[in-house]
């Protein structure tokens, strides 16, 4: 297994949705936070023009597992018409 990983996803709002989109987090957290290898999984920054969901995993297959599953599946379809396009993600085991 590899090292722990770090990820910071940036979720952009449309106008007038941020309640809608942190609300669609907040439901996300409940369920990823279960998962095997989260270690951390929370909301960090919300302002209404962007919120910062940070995460911790304990490996980059234990992360790249969790991206296959319901919970970012489900994630991906309540943010699809509430975003302005998909988040901004930076992972500290892709970092050139």
């Amino acid at each position: 297994m590899s090292e722990p990983v770090n990820v910071l996803a940036v979720f952009t709002p449309n106008e007038g949705e941020f309640f809608r989109v942190k609300l669609a987090l907040d439901i996300a957290v409940e369920r990823v936070v279960e998962e095997p290898g989260c270690i951390r999984y929370e909301i960090t920054d919300a302002a209404e023009d962007r919120i910062e969901l940070t995460e911790k995993w304990e490996s980059t297959e234990l992360l790249d597992q969790h991206l296959l599953g319901a919970a970012v599946q489900d994630l991906g379809e309540s943010l699809s018409a509430l975003v302005s396009g998909p988040a901004e993600v930076t992972r500290s085991d892709k970092q050139p």
